[in-house]
């Protein structure tokens, strides 16, 4: 597709957008939303006939790029045949959708239970632990995002959890492994892994063993930063859970179906969890779909009593014929792999090189179409651009950042003193080159803030 300019089509809209649409996680009066025309692939453009290469997914949803005439086809063909059912029944698009998703899932995590998103599946999956267990508390780290809804915004470990935090949801949080800012003074990744699993160890003990269903991780945390876990971490955690009869949830919402070069970022670690979550890329977002992946032990204790949950459009059949046509398609198309080589051998080494050229440029890190850029004041003091959770004036900076971006034809993701590298999976070699180029012209402007 072509863009077009036609500026009165994107005023009229933007209009009726500032008229009557309430925006998340915004001041109503102090955004201004663009005006989206059209999407195809790895671009989107406005009304006034920009283009942009999206370096965002969406919010990392959009694994397979906008518009995949495979996807778009099966929607239309589940519309005709049947666009909606209740969860009671057995429908094809269902029960296809959770046969596909079972075969890709580590371990005996074979019992799909679907919802409408990653936060209502976090939601369930703590339920379901809290019933297997007969036990209250669930940990989460900080430097995290489990969903807006109200217990998972509760294990949320940023910002966005403050306002909403009543301190009664059962939640504790801990500090997970980050060597580039350990908790632990730890100056090897060996020491970070033992030193975070032992104040995991002590937390645990601390709180009362007896009394905690589940820890929750991020697979590899998404939003908070992409700090992939270092070697024995995961599996420490998965002994620990073991040892004292705790569920052992891993959030893939964001991680999962390709982002980080596999089909699960478990499966870099070799883990299996007792529960999994996943939404955003199941479908590439096309149609909302989420769930929580069971395991054989934990499906069994709802065996012979009802399990007390549910939603009305739990395995919608167009959401479900969107994720058989996704997983198909990229299984087909080699979008797994391409995300893999891609991040392995054009996307990894030209971040690197970005952090070489520029001084605002902290740390890289990152596996497959899954990459964090910090940014930093000063690399030997490490100081972030922006202090945490800035805002306003004090945020100038990352949005001048962000302009330049922009201006250079990629739609940044942007988040605190961090930029994200998440394009579609199936990104080609030369708009992954494309962007790289963009974010070197815009991080000549980040460096201007440097000491």
């Amino acid at each position: 597709m072509t863009p077009q300019s036609d500026p009165q089509a994107g005023a009229a809209l933007k209009a009726m957008d500032r008229a009557h649409v309430f925006h998340s996680w915004s001041a109503q009066e102090l955004i201004d939303p663009l005006a989206v025309a059209g999407a195809e692939g790895s671009y989107f453009w406005d009304h006034d006939g920009n283009r942009y290469l999206d370096l965002t997914s969406g919010l990392v949803f959009t694994n397979i790029g906008y518009q995949h005439p495979k996807v778009v086809a099966a929607i239309q063909e589940q519309a005709a045949r049947l666009t909606t059912f209740a969860p009671v029944f057995a429908v094809e698009a269902r029960a296809e959708a959770a046969r596909l998703i079972a075969e890709r899932t580590p371990g005996d995590l074979d019992k799909i239970f679907f919802t409408t998103a990653g936060g209502d599946a976090v939601e369930h999956a703590v339920r379901l632990a809290r019933l297997h267990t007969g036990r209250a508390k669930v940990l989460s780290a900080y430097r995290s995002y489990h969903g807006g809804t109200h217990q998972a915004v509760n294990l949320t470990g940023d910002p966005r959890r403050w306002t909403s935090d009543t301190a009664s949801a059962g939640v504790v949080h801990f500090w997970a492994p980050f060597l580039y800012r350990s908790r632990f003074y730890a100056e090897t990744e060996e020491q970070e892994c033992a030193r975070a699993l032992e104040h995991l160890e002590t937390t645990i003990a601390f709180e009362g063993p007896g009394t905690i269903a589940a820890i929750i991780l991020e697979s590899v945390p998404g939003t908070a930063g992409i700090m992939l876990p270092p070697p024995g971490y995961l599996a420490g955690v998965r002994e620990i859970c073991d040892r004292h009869g705790i569920v052992f949830i891993l959030d893939e919402v964001m991680a999962g179906f390709g982002r980080t070069g596999e089909w699960f970022a478990a499966d870099l670690y070799d883990v299996t969890p007792d529960l999994m979550t996943f939404a955003k890329g199941v479908t590439s977002g096309y149609v909302p779909l989420g769930g929580v992946a069971i395991s054989g032990a934990i499906a069994d204790t709802f065996g012979k009593k009802p399990y007390p949950g549910g939603l009305t459009y739990s395995g919608h059949p167009l959401a479900c014929a969107a994720a058989v046509a996704t997983i198909n398609v990229m299984a087909e198309e080699g979008i797994v792999d391409n995300a893999r080589n891609l991040g392995a051998s054009v996307v990894g080494p030209g971040l690197a090189a970005l952090a070489e050229r520029h001084p605002s440029v902290g740390e890289v890190r990152g596996a497959g179409m899954f990459w964090a850029v910090e940014l930093v004041k000063n690399r030997e003091t490490r100081e972030p651009l922006v202090p945490y959770n800035a805002s306003g004036a004090a945020n100038a900076p990352m949005a001048a950042f962000a302009a330049a971006a922009k201006k250079a034809g990629v739609w940044p993701f942007v988040n605190m003193n961090r930029t994200h590298f998440v394009p579609p999976l199936n990104i080609s070699e030369s708009e992954v080159k494309e962007g790289l180029a963009a974010l070197d012209t815009a991080l000549s402007v980040a460096d201007e803030y440097t000491e």
